[in-house]
């Protein structure tokens, strides 16, 4: 049976929902992070050698990195799907395709960096260090956000919210596999709730998204996607 090795709050979640959604017969074996550095348990280096998550096993084959996983799921398994999920790749030479390969390579290529900047350089004036460097690092911290991060980020939302004003999912009237891709993006974008009133296609894909039973019954299973 094709096993799930399950990070909470981690990119792992993306997997969950396209598992649920396919009704693939899978077994989860979960870790928690460090309550302290939020990282990884050294367990999973067991599995995969980077020691992160998602990984999956099937069989003897053994498959990381979640853009990886999802496409190894769709070829193994794309064949259970059916009604919207029948396609979850468009065929080739189609717009949808070009979209959803655009789609899938944004995610971790582009939006992820920028969303893991902010994460680091938000949580490094919460960490112990001398009382008297702690207001150099806050302010090193904001000017990195203000002038690099932010700009970056924002353009991103932009961006997506305009594509999304034209596409009901990222590539097109129907969801493919570039939608579970994106989903632990723009849980972590709109996580703090101010970001929803000013990209509303944004928000109202991500409604879409939620209200998806699979996706309910992933989150009941994994946990929430992000960090409250």
């Amino acid at each position: 049976m094709l096993t799930l090795h399950h990070l909470e709050t981690s990119r792992s979640q993306r997997i969950l929902w396209l598992l649920e959604e396919l009704q693939i017969p899978y077994r989860i074996v979960r870790y928690q992070r460090d309550r302290k550095t939020r990282l990884a348990p050294p367990e999973l280096k067991a599995i995969h050698p980077l020691g992160k998550s998602p990984v999956i096993t099937d069989g003897d084959i053994s498959v990381a990195e979640s853009g990886a996983i999802l496409e190894y799921l769709v070829e193994t398994y794309g064949h259970l799907g059916q009604g919207e999920l029948a396609q979850l790749v468009p065929p080739v030479g189609t717009p949808e395709h070009r979209q959803c390969r655009f789609w899938m390579h944004y995610a971790e290529g582009s939006l992820m960096n920028w969303l893991v900047m902010k994460l680091v350089f938000v949580t490094i004036p919460t960490q112990p260090m001398p009382f008297f460097v702690r207001p150099i690092a806050r302010q090193l911290c904001r000017q990195v956000q203000a002038k690099l991060i932010d700009p970056n980020v924002n353009t991103s939302l932009a961006f997506m919210d305009r594509h999304l004003a034209t596409h009901k999912w990222f590539a097109g009237d129907s969801i493919s596999v570039a939608d579970f891709q994106m989903s632990f993006a723009v849980e972590a974008v709109l996580a703090r709730g101010s970001a929803g009133s000013q990209y509303p296609h944004l928000q109202a894909y991500r409604e879409r998204m939620v209200a998806r039973p699979a996706y309910r019954k992933a989150i009941e299973i994994g946990g929430p996607v992000v960090m409250a």
